[in-house]
């Protein structure tokens, strides 16, 4: 029988408070839920790729790099494509927010600056709707839980551009590093890389998902531990099919073999899909919800003066 945990008396009987989770089940079945993913790198470097690989769908369209002929567009175009996936009776609204044209100037200074403009008109939205007299029972969901910084592989070290881009955006975003195109380096080479990538991040104070200071016990201190180690993930992603022992993988072909992307051996791209999809997709949300949305309502509502309703024609963006 159940014990009761204030003074420890036994239950006489069974009240049925475990059905709760399964109440929550079906009710979150019903509604399905939304999940909002950025991809911000350099053009080529796979980002729609491991996106369709991740999802297992062409959710990601490619825009295979630029043509000759065609000129590198002068500013960052945001674009935000929806779709519905559907897996075992669960529904998810996925969002993939594409950054075409990110570090693909002469000159990137400031180019982080209209992603995170984007990111805060996301909150701005959310924050519109929440004070609004009459709310909707559900508000649309459309900010970033998750944003996927794509490393060049050099080799070497990264670039002044990732630094200023994850310094000014880790406080308003969970921001995921991977390593692109893993297979150009050896797994020596890749070895090394990781551990500067990882110095040079703690020497620029840079707070990349998870965070530390939001491990709500022993037992989640522990299982993020092993994922900071273990990033930046090394990636390789495809969305074609190779015959590899008699069996089907998702591969890319070389002069010397196949790449298995799902092969933890060849890369770690099944470790970012745990990790991002399996084990803290929910945990990417509230994180999102309650601390990075927070901060921009707190910031938003002191801006205001108090807590009264923003009207339609208050649309005085903040450029925090």
């Amino acid at each position: 029988l159940a014990k009761m945990s204030g003074g420890g008396s036994t239950l006489l009987g069974y009240i049925g408070i475990d059905t709760i989770i399964e109440q929550m089940r079906k009710k979150t079945m019903k509604a399905g839920f939304d999940f909002n993913i950025m991809v911000v790198g350099n053009s080529g470097l796979g980002k729609s790729t491991l996106v369709n690989t991740l999802f297992k769908s062409q959710v990601s369209r490619r825009s295979a790099g630029w043509a000759r002929d065609e000129k590198i567009p002068k500013t960052i175009e945001i674009k935000a494509v929806s779709h519905v996936l559907e897996e075992g009776g669960v529904k998810m609204k996925l969002t993939v927010v594409d950054t075409p044209g990110f570090g693909d100037q002469i000159n990137n200074d400031n180019c982080w600056e209209p992603i995170s403009k984007y990111i805060n008109e996301q909150y701005e939205k959310f924050l519109k709707e929440e004070v609004n007299i009459t709310r909707k029972k559900r508000i649309p969901d459309t900010r970033v839980h998750c944003c996927i910084y794509f490393i060049t592989p050099t080799g070497h070290s990264l670039r002044s551009l990732d630094i200023e881009f994850m310094k000014r955006l880790s406080h308003s975003v969970n921001i995921i590093p991977v390593i692109a195109k893993s297979d150009t380096m050896t797994i020596e080479e890749r070895l090394e890389f990781k551990q500067r990538v990882r110095k040079e991040l703690e020497m620029g104070g840079i707070e990349v998902y998870p965070q530390k200071e939001f491990d709500e016990d022993m037992e989640d201190k522990s299982d993020n531990d092993k994922i900071r180690e273990a990033m930046p993930f090394a990636v390789v992603g495809s969305d074609k099919e190779y015959q590899v022992n008699g069996k089907r993988v998702l591969g890319r072909k070389t002069a010397w073999g196949i790449v298995e992307v799902e092969n933890p051996n060849h890369c770690e791209f099944a470790q970012l899909r745990d990790f991002l999809i399996r084990s803290h997709l929910q945990d990417l949300k509230e994180v999102t919800h309650n601390i990075h949305y927070e901060t921009y309502r707190a910031k938003r509502l002191n801006e205001n003066g108090g807590l009264h309703p923003i009207t339609c024609n208050d649309t005085q963006e903040s450029n925090l």
